[in-house]
């Protein structure tokens, strides 16, 4: 049996207004008498946590098919690892997070219901230092954790909440589309009247309460906690060069001069911290570089202009020079190039894959497995290196056994959509048809489709060779997965009775 995935093809984007739009639609104004909890708690706000999580799943579906999420198994394990350091001291216990890079230049950072927070990664570029890039996300985290969103719709009834999310999705398709059609205007015009009557910006309330609580968990994580006003500062002042050089993030956040003195009040309150860089920052903020590069030009260019002694390269621009050789068809001076950063730092995992990506470009796959195996023999389960290692497995016509590291990786660890997809690919390729499909369930599940997910395991169960155990399991997800459907979705299609249930 064919293995067939309905994922969708990436569309082009135009998603400047929807990243400008999501908090106006999602945030009233509120009186500067308003009194702030210390935490957003589920009984004031009118969303529940599964509601705001569908919310965020459905605009994380729509950035994702149009090609926005930069989904680098790399830059997602280090972001997704310094928003968790951070998002772990915001007093949030009941709600998981999850940190992406949007491949977008312009300097941005944003919040989506159910704890889904991006950056540009022109915002990333942009930071001079690795604290200032944990300020704008500890800022993000304080948003989501405080759930300014939630409490922004308190008034608003469930049905409508339904509405302003399915609205947005509307918004992303039209603009992924080009934006021209009458149905777009349409749902673009509506959703500038709600933000009219409801306010376009966070209130300035939730932007200093943001700052107040991001600062702290700065500060608490080992951060310079002078980096988030020193960050806002720096952006301030382009805005003084006009309106062309306003940063996104500014438009979205609003900064003024007081709110950047208070901020800096608040940032003097905490000790002094003398926070170090980590090489993983330096190391992925070149990679970010090549690879936003390597989409429309030469990655190359960039460290030609460096100049050619190596000596005068620091650690990272040597890594992301090595980088721009990869993606720019000299793999064999990559490999040269991540040999001997391996050689001289062993323990850095990025080296270890980068030489893997290279060996595998000009064809040396067994080099790549033996450099791959060997890197999961230092750091076990670790996501880049599994993931790249399946990829290797995959190039060799070992599916099988990428299969089976891959669904160790899938069972330990949890898993980004990706990870789930290329999951499936390893089984189908290994003729474990059934698993594939199930694998795609999980993939449209996380990406917030629903129908898609029941398709999938609807194909599942239709595969002749599966066994009881496997029957079994796909029933039982099945079940669970018309659960979660809205009532009025689930009336024209009952959940499976049974082992024996029509497919």
């Amino acid at each position: 049996m064919k293995f067939t995935s309905i994922l969708r093809r990436p569309r082009l984007p135009a998603f400047a207004i929807l990243l400008v739009m999501l908090p106006a639609l999602a945030q009233p104004q509120t009186s500067s008498q308003d009194q702030l909890p210390e935490m957003g708690t589920a009984a004031q706000a009118a969303l529940s946590l599964e509601d705001e999580s569908r919310i965020g799943r459905m605009v994380m579906r729509n950035l994702r098919e149009a090609g926005m999420v930069l989904d680098d198994p790399e830059v997602h394990e280090y972001i997704q690892s310094l928003g968790l350091r951070l998002s772990s001291l915001a007093q949030d216990g009941n709600r998981s997070f999850n940190f992406f890079v949007v491949r977008d230049p312009a300097i941005n950072a944003f919040a989506l219901p159910g704890g889904y927070v991006g950056i540009h990664s022109g915002l990333m570029l942009e930071t001079r230092n690795e604290s200032e890039l944990a300020g704008v996300l500890a800022h993000e985290v304080a948003h989501v954790a405080q759930r300014h969103i939630a409490r922004g719709l308190e008034a608003q009834s469930r049905a409508n909440l339904m509405t302003t999310a399915a609205m947005l999705a509307a918004i992303l398709v039209g603009a992924a589309g080009g934006g021209s059609s009458d149905v777009t205007m349409g749902a673009i015009t509506a959703a500038q009247n709600m933000a009219a009557q409801a306010g376009i910006n966070f209130t300035r309330e939730n932007e200093y309460e943001a700052d107040r609580i991001g600062i702290g968990v700065l500060a608490s994580a080992g951060f310079d906690p002078n980096a988030m006003p020193a960050f806002f500062d720096t952006m301030f002042r382009r805005t003084q060069l006009g309106p062309d050089r306003v940063p996104e993030l500014l438009r979205t956040h609003p900064v003024t001069s007081n709110r950047i003195a208070e901020s800096k009040d608040r940032a003097l309150q905490y000790p002094p911290v003398n926070a170090k860089d980590s090489l993983s920052y330096a190391l992925m903020k070149e990679r970010i570089r090549v690879l936003l590069v390597s989409r429309s030009g030469d990655p190359r260019d960039y460290y030609k202009a460096l100049g050619d002694n190596e000596a005068d390269l620091s650690l990272a621009q040597t890594y992301g020079r090595g980088l721009s050789e990869l993606y720019g068809n000299e793999a064999g001076k990559a490999v040269v190039t991540f040999l001997r950063l391996r050689q001289q730092h062993p323990e850095v995992m990025a080296f270890h894959t980068a030489l893997g990506q290279a060996q595998l470009a000009t064809g040396r796959t067994q080099d790549a497995l033996e450099t791959l195996e060997h890197a999961r023999v230092l750091a076990p389960r670790n996501v880049p290196v599994t993931v790249r290692y399946g990829e290797a497995l995959m190039q060799a016509g070992r599916a099988k056994r990428a299969h089976e590291v891959l669904l160790d990786l899938f069972n330990n660890v949890p898993p980004t959509q990706e990870q789930i997809r290329l999951t499936a690919m390893a089984a189908n390729a290994a003729g474990d048809v059934a698993d594939a499909y199930s694998y795609m369930a999980e993939y449209h599940l996380m990406g917030g489709d629903l129908m898609l997910a029941i398709n999938q395991l609807e194909l599942a169960l239709s595969v002749p060779s599966i066994t009881d155990q496997q029957r079994a399991k796909f029933v039982a997800r099945l079940k669970e997965v018309h659960e979660w459907l809205p009532k009025e979705r689930n009336r024209s299609k009952k959940p499976p009775e049974g082992l024996n249930s029509s497919i």
